[in-house]
């Protein structure tokens, strides 16, 4: 089952720090010390033990930089079997694939095929509406467009199957009108990225998959992650993902809900990942592998102007301690992940929860 994104990256980083006790998936302060030493590995194990439970079946954990390096893993691949997860199996990264995306269009400004303040509607004639103002490429990275969220299936399970395209999906919300002025908000949606998606297809004339996998997973190491698209399976090893639902009887239950076509994420959430290539995304990205360093500096460089704004171009900030954690959550159906790293990538953390 998605577990909340605060409470799933606040668990990673607690348990980085060697500071939990209790099981991964429980609610914990971002409050915990900074690690001076190696993490805790007795500390670690006994964090993730005691899965599968009636909210997650199983977790993969790895924690990495300079203050020393752990792996674990706890639960099962599957609920019928009950054997051993698979620590390097795949999952849905959910919006963690917005750092690949916003990778994807900093790359992009960084050639000069498009420049980060030019209004998107420039790029994409005929797509917003006269309804709504200018709004910067920039202001679709960090949150600030004020376009509203699209339309999804009204019983999402029902249609898991059904392909719902992302050019849809942004019609839905345009329609909708804008939600305020660009620039003057921060608000967390899918859609501005699904917008990027589009953009990337239309500045590049290839796939967004395509695209990112060319300027951003190849060049980091991302060798089993993947862009699905409308196929419902996640390919190659895996562990099975879980959905607690309502029945009819009104009794509840975990769901097998690892075959599920969700195209609509696109480029706001359709990638498919392993905790060891989401590591890997953080070293090439932070040391500048993937994205000049003029361009590196928009995805750590929240708005100043905005009160209580914490999102740059695809990452968030958040002070754990005295350090301070540039992050990114995600759920899908079956699936949470986390990923954090301080930007001298003293410590990293990637984790998966299912």
């Amino acid at each position: 089952m998605p577990l909340p994104r605060r409470t799933l990256l606040t668990a990673a980083l607690a348990v980085s720090a060697g500071a939990l006790t209790s099981p991964a998936y429980a609610s914990i302060s971002a409050s915990a010390q900074r690690p001076r030493n190696a993490p805790d590995a007795e500390a670690l194990r006994a964090a993730i033990a005691g899965l599968p439970d009636a909210d997650a079946t199983a977790a993969l954990v790895r924690i990495g930089g300079r203050d020393g390096r752990w792996r674990g893993s706890s639960g099962v691949h599957d609920l019928e079997s009950g054997r051993a997860a698979d620590a390097m199996g795949r999952f849905r990264a959910g919006s963690t694939t917005k750092v690949v995306t916003a990778a994807t269009v900093l790359h992009l400004a960084a050639e000069r095929r498009l420049d980060l303040d030019t209004p998107v509607q420039r790029y994409l004639p005929g797509l917003f509406t006269a309804a709504f103002d200018p709004i910067s490429v920039r202001q679709l990275l960090n949150h600030t467009s004020g376009v509203k969220p699209g339309d999804g299936f009204d019983d999402p399970y029902a249609h898991r199957f059904d392909t719902l395209p992302p050019r849809q999906v942004v019609a839905s919300a345009i329609a909708k009108g804008p939600a305020f002025t660009p620039g003057t908000r921060q608000q967390y949606l899918n859609i501005s990225y699904t917008v990027l998606g589009l953009l990337i297809e239309k500045v590049t004339g290839h796939s967004y998959a395509s695209e990112a996998t060319r300027r951003v997973l190849l060049p980091a190491g991302m060798r089993d992650t993947y862009f699905p698209g409308t196929d419902p399976r996640i390919r190659g090893p895996h562990n099975r993902g879980y959905q607690r639902m309502t029945a009819a009887d009104g009794t509840t239950g975990l769901v097998d809900v690892t075959e599920w076509n969700q195209a609509d994420r696109f480029a706001a959430g359709d990638m498919i990942s392993t905790t060891a290539d989401l590591e890997r995304l953080l070293h090439a990205l932070f040391r500048g592998r993937i994205v000049p360093g003029p361009q590196l500096e928009e995805m750590f460089t929240v708005p100043a102007d905005i009160e209580g704004a914490t999102f740059s171009a695809g990452l968030q900030r958040m002070a754990v301690g005295d350090r301070v954690y540039w992050f990114k959550t995600g759920a899908r159906y079956g699936y949470s992940t986390a990923v954090a790293a301080t930007r001298d990538l003293r410590r990293t953390v990637t984790a998966a929860l299912k």
